[in-house]
């Protein structure tokens, strides 16, 4: 009698083991914050997640849920900042929401122009009246600066508004390029997190030797917390 109840349980344990695996793959566990049982036959697609502040939903551990359009953070491109500085100098800074580096920019090209203009009107004012001078012209527009100074003075003088004028330019070009750079290094930044919890910490550290020496030492000891 023991032997076929034995047989029986057996035979009943064989029998709903399916129906209990089958009953199990019947539900999806979503991990998150509240655990949600959804059918299987329920598209994924159409459940209802919520305000869930994740970046994901792992479904039943070994399938990815897609996160829903609602939460899913824009994605920043730092090709579209470096292009659109390329094309308007603070551009990219406005696109990176560094709205305080804008006015920094034009101040500084505002301040190269004027050299570049200043310096280019002196180089053309004394070329023009070094030309006059060395052909003997005397009642020309420049008239009065060949009346003033010597051919070798207009000529100096040329020379130094022409060098002061190249080296603007570069300096305007590197400003430009400097604007540039800024942007794309900001947008490669901008999704990097920075809590509170990373510090640094230097303190005094005595060095342990080991061998023959005995002599006491002493060091510094950089720690990284994040």
């Amino acid at each position: 009698m023991k032997l076929i109840l034995s047989l029986l349980s057996l035979f009943l344990f064989f029998l709903l083991l399916p129906v209990y695996a089958s009953a199990q793959a019947d539900t999806v566990v979503i991990k998150s914050d509240t655990t949600i049982i959804i059918p299987d036959t329920v598209p994924v697609s159409e459940v209802h997640v919520g305000k869930l502040h994740r970046r994901s939903l792992l479904i039943g551990d070994t399938i990815p849920a897609e996160t829903p359009d609602s939460i899913r953070e824009k994605e920043h491109s730092p090709t579209k900042a470096t292009l659109m500085s390329t094309f308007l100098p603070g551009l990219g800074q406005f696109y990176n929401k560094k709205y305080w580096k804008i006015p920094i920019i034009y101040a500084g090209f505002g301040v190269l122009g004027y050299f570049v203009f200043s310096y280019a009107n002196e180089y053309t004012t004394y070329k023009n009246a070094y030309l006059e001078s060395i052909n003997g012209v005397t009642d020309g527009k420049y008239s009065s600066y060949v009346k003033q100074y010597s051919a070798d003075q207009l000529l100096a003088s040329r020379d130094f508004y022409r060098r002061n004028l190249e080296i603007n330019c570069i300096f305007s070009v590197l400003w430009y390029a400097i604007n540039i750079l800024d942007a794309a290094v900001d947008a490669h930044l901008y999704t990097f997190n920075i809590t509170d919890r990373l510090s640094m910490k230097v303190e005094p550290e005595p060095l342990q030797f080991t061998g023959f020496s005995c002599r006491p030492s002493s060091g510094l000891k950089l720690s990284l917390h994040f």
